[in-house]
């Protein structure tokens, strides 16, 4: 296990003027991540406005809304992915363990280490062999221990449910699999450095309804040892996989909270216009 490996030099930050709220006081899981007053814009347009919302520990935050609501765009905040988006410009907080992770002596590739993020589309590299997909994160910080490595591939393709189907095929190139098992590979890949945080952009899109079933059990055996934020257009997915959820309308967090109370009381009229199927 790579849990209290060095993968790379540490993250140099600036803390904010807030208490470390990782773990609460009384031993339960605290707030991992956290934004405030998020706002991300495209040139003069406005993907998201004063966003403020916590990601816990041991939890799955679903995130739910209309196509163009924002989601996306928050999401992709959370690791920094805007900083290749051309014109995107992010004001207000992201917090990791307490720290901004926009501070300017903050690397972004320390971020995307920690806060992993997997795709609506599958992402392999398709000439490479599946063994080297699940390791590549690995190899490209200078980890050559061929028994770790070996240890390491076939923990994350467990816990993405995919070992069984390639444990005798692992130097196939990752472009052989089938798209669902493709999506499981990128999943295994992000595993293999036991991120922090992991987010997924409509992870199941693309799967058939077993393949679904698949990742929703990973999801609920991963949150374990992570904090995940799913964004999802299934409206029963996020009420099986989720904990808390957050629903987003024209780029604005309209209401947040536990998701079985979300669900059944929504303290908003357009959340619950939303779930019933008003408008979408």
């Amino acid at each position: 296990m790579l849990k209290n490996k060095k993968l790379a030099g540490a993250v140099v930050s600036e803390k904010t003027n807030i208490p470390n709220k990782k773990i609460e006081e009384n031993g339960l899981p605290g707030i991992r991540m956290e934004s405030r007053d998020l706002t991300v814009k495209y040139g003069t347009v406005t993907g998201v406005k004063n966003i403020s919302l916590p990601i816990c520990n041991e939890k799955v935050t679903a995130l739910i809304g209309p196509s163009g609501c924002g989601k996306t765009t928050f999401l992709r905040s959370l690791n920094r992915m805007h900083d290749i988006t051309r014109n995107a410009t992010v004001s207000g907080e992201v917090l990791l363990d307490g720290r901004n992770i926009y501070h300017p002596k903050v690397n972004p590739v320390d971020i995307r280490r920690k806060v992993g993020i997997i795709f609506q589309k599958p992402t392999p590299f398709p000439t490479m062999s599946i063994f080297n997909n699940v390791v590549a994160g690995l190899k490209l910080v200078g980890i050559k221990n061929k028994k770790l490595l070996n240890e390491v591939c076939e923990r994350a393709l467990k816990q993405a449910a995919l070992f069984d189907e390639v444990k005798d095929r692992l130097n196939s190139p990752g472009g052989s699999l089938s798209g669902g098992q493709q999506q499981r590979l990128s999943i295994a890949r992000a595993l293999a450095i036991e991120p922090e945080v992991i987010l997924m952009d409509e992870p199941t899109s693309s799967l058939d309804p077993q393949s679904s079933s698949k990742i929703e059990d990973l999801i609920h055996e991963l949150k374990k040892n992570y904090a995940i934020v799913i964004v999802t257009h299934n409206l029963q997915q996020a009420g099986r996989v989720s904990d808390n959820t957050g629903f987003f309308y024209l780029g604005e967090l309209v209401e947040f909270g536990e998701t079985e109370k979300i669900y059944t009381n929504p303290a908003n009229k357009r959340t619950e216009e939303y779930l019933t199927g008003k408008f979408g």
